[in-house]
Order: C-alpha cells, then sequence, then structure tokens
C-alpha cells in the first residue's frame, strides 16, 4: 500500500511538472522567467568562468550555438520541454570589432536595405514610419544574426514550437530590439506564420533609435510582449548620447512657425529674436552633425575593413536617442550599494548579470499583466 501510494505521489508530480512546461507564453513581466532568461543569458558569451557565477537555466537546455558572424555576433537556441525555445543573443565581449559595433553610432532609416556581401542583401522593415530610425552598427549584427536565426524559428515551427523568448543582455539588449521589431514585420508580410508568438526581455540595453522607432516599437509590444530591464546605477542604458534638433519634432510644432514669425517682427525686434533663435538651434545642429561625421562616416571606415564588401543605407540626419520599450526599474537601495559600491575605476559594476539578477531577485512575487492579446493588437 505504501508503494502504491509513493508511485501516485511521482505520477502526480510528473504530471504537474509536464503542465508547467506546457505553459504557453503569457503576457506581462514575470521576474522568474526573467531571471530564468538571465541565466540563459550570462551562457551566450562563451566564457565558462563568467557563466559559472550563476545557476544554471532550470527549463532549458541548449540545442544550437551559432559561429561568430558580423562584428563578433552571435546567438544561442534553448528550447524547453513544454515548447518553447529562447534566442539569446551574446552582448558586447572584450574583443575591438564588437565594441567598433557600439561606436558604429549614426542612425539610418528604420527600413532598407544593407549589403551584407557581394552575393546577399539583407532587406528590412522594421516599422512602416518613414521617420523612424535607429542604430547602425546594432542593425547591421542583427541583418547577419537574422540570417541565421529566422530559419531556425521557422524549423522549429515545423516541429511543433510556436512560442519563442528573444532575450539579449548590454549590446545584445540593442539587437534584441531591432530582431524583435524584424520578426513581427516577416509576420505581417506573411514570410513568418502569423501564430508564432514572441516574447522579448532587454535587458541592460542601450538606446536603439530615435523617437519615431520607439513609438512603433511600443506600439507593436504594447501588451506586454516585450520589457526594457534597467538597473537605476547602470550607464549603459543612457547611451547613445542623445542630440535633439528642431527636425526631430513632429511636423506640427510651434517651433517650426519661428523663422516666419521673426521675420515678421519690426526692425531690430526681428534682428535679435534671429540672433536668440540661431544661438539656441546652431550648436544642436552642429553637435549633430559631427556626432554623425566621427561615429558614421569615420567609424565606418574601419568597419569596411572588418566586411569587405559591406553598403549600408544613407545616414538619417538625427541622433535624437531615446530609451525604448516598457520599463522595468531595478531601483537600488542601501544593501545594494554595499554589495556593489560605486567605484569609477570599475565602469562596469552595475552592468553585469550579477547586479542586475540581484535586484530582480528583490522585486517580489512574479506578475502578469491581464492582457492576453497577441503582440501588435
Amino acid at each position: 500500500m505504501k508503494i502504491r501510494h509513493q508511485i501516485l505521489i511521482i505520477i502526480l508530480l510528473t504530471a504537474l511538472t509536464a503542465a508547467g512546461y506546457g505553459q504557453p507564453l503569457k503576457p506581462g513581466f514575470n521576474k522568474q522567467e526573467y531571471m530564468e532568461m538571465m541565466y540563459i543569458s550570462a551562457r551566450t558569451g562563451g566564457d565558462s568562468a563568467y557563466e559559472a557565477q550563476f545557476p544554471a537555466p532550470q527549463d532549458y537546455r541548449m540545442i544550437y550555438q551559432s559561429p561568430v558572424m558580423g562584428l563578433e555576433n552571435l546567438w544561442d537556441l534553448w528550447v524547453s520541454p513544454g515548447g518553447k525555445a529562447v534566442i539569446s543573443l551574446r552582448g558586447t565581449v572584450q574583443k575591438p570589432d564588437s565594441w567598433l559595433q557600439n561606436f558604429y553610432a549614426a542612425m539610418v532609416p528604420a527600413r532598407g536595405e544593407i549589403k551584407l556581401s557581394n552575393k546577399e542583401t539583407f532587406t528590412y522593415q522594421l516599422t512602416e514610419d518613414p521617420r523612424a530610425a535607429v542604430h547602425i552598427g546594432w542593425l547591421v549584427g542583427m541583418a547577419f544574426l537574422a540570417k541565421d536565426i529566422v530559419p531556425k524559428i521557422d524549423s522549429l515551427y515545423k516541429s511543433g514550437t510556436k512560442d519563442f523568448l528573444i532575450v539579449g543582455h548590454s549590446q545584445g539588449g540593442g539587437i534584441a530590439y531591432l530582431l524583435t521589431a524584424y520578426v513581427y514585420s516577416l509576420q505581417k508580410q506573411n514570410k513568418l506564420p502569423a501564430d508564432l508568438r514572441f516574447k522579448t526581455y532587454c535587458s541592460a540595453g542601450p538606446k536603439p533609435g530615435n523617437l519615431y522607432f520607439a513609438y512603433a516599437y511600443e506600439a507593436l509590444t504594447q501588451n506586454g510582449w516585450a520589457y526594457n530591464i534597467i538597473n537605476a546605477a547602470d550607464w549603459v542604458p543612457e547611451v547613445p548620447v542623445t542630440i535633439q534638433t528642431l527636425d526631430d519634432f513632429n511636423k506640427t510644432n510651434p517651433f517650426a512657425l519661428a523663422p516666419g514669425i521673426i521675420k515678421k517682427q519690426k526692425f531690430p525686434q526681428n534682428l535679435m529674436l534671429r540672433h536668440v533663435y540661431n544661438k539656441l538651434n546652431k550648436p544642436a545642429r552642429e553637435a549633430q552633425k559631427n556626432y554623425e561625421k566621427y561615429l558614421g562616416s569615420m567609424t565606418s571606415k574601419m568597419v569596411f575593413k572588418q566586411i569587405k564588401d559591406l553598403k549600408v543605407p544613407k545616414y538619417y540626419h538625427s541622433n535624437h536617442y531615446v530609451r525604448t520599450g516598457t520599463s522595468i526599474i531595478l531601483k537600488p537601495d542601501e544593501a545594494y550599494y554595499k554589495e556593489f559600491p560605486e567605484d569609477s575605476t570599475q565602469i562596469f559594476r552595475h552592468h553585469l548579470h550579477k547586479p542586475y539578477l540581484y535586484l530582480a531577485q528583490k522585486l517580489g512575487n512574479a506578475f502578469y499583466e491581464p492582457q492576453e492579446g497577441k503582440a501588435g493588437q
């Protein structure tokens, strides 16, 4: 009787475990889900000493790691017994080409073409808004990765997998924004099945593009299908540097009327107002031009040495980078700073996986938002 009782318990536990694995993706931020993604992300860099600092993922196993491509980009594919898959994008590594990708920070339109080689052109449409623009370095990285990722998505779908999580930390987070927008656009173009479901965790991600890209991305994922997790002590989510000019506003705005209004004023008020207007307007424009010159045109020469036949779209004349996505703010407290004290010589003190996981653990119970609609609806 005792043995039969034990067997029954084992059967029930097995059934409950299987039921847990089989749960479909749900919208909303979930602490445990995010932490599991971080355990995966810590293993995507390929540094065994680094990954040994973190627990192994409980629900997923890695089935594929890509070759290095683009500017030191790489991704892993993980799966769970219940039919979920994780696309984990590597962040910056300690190699010059990886850092070069971050500094290649001019903007290009969020739709267009990139020539990756003499034989291959990557066509992308991250949004239909012609005003949207994104970071060219991470777009190039996404283009190389997407060539490898999309066929794997299609293959897993044919074997029954419909739920995919996308995770990236640091540079990987910046690329995750662009990849998320890209796979949704493929669905709209009927190049990926409409019943695929994607959920994204951009962790410690930098700013991926301008305000109009942010609007498009947030509208696409606003029902709880994408999150931007930020340690408030981390400097990486504050970059790239933002330069806003009067050209970065919507068409209907008071600044557009200013030159005409100034012209109609009587002398000498018109001269004084024009002088003030130019003092406010010109410095931002000059700063934007310099930013594009040094982190676009000049940096591109180094990039083209590494990727011989690369050709990118013409730069979008803006550097109005903004924080993007629904944000989960990890707010440091006194205990945090005792564990991770400020140290100007350790610039990544607040950026790595460990401080993010430390603060995530303090968030309390996991929770879901009530919306359960498909992303973009």
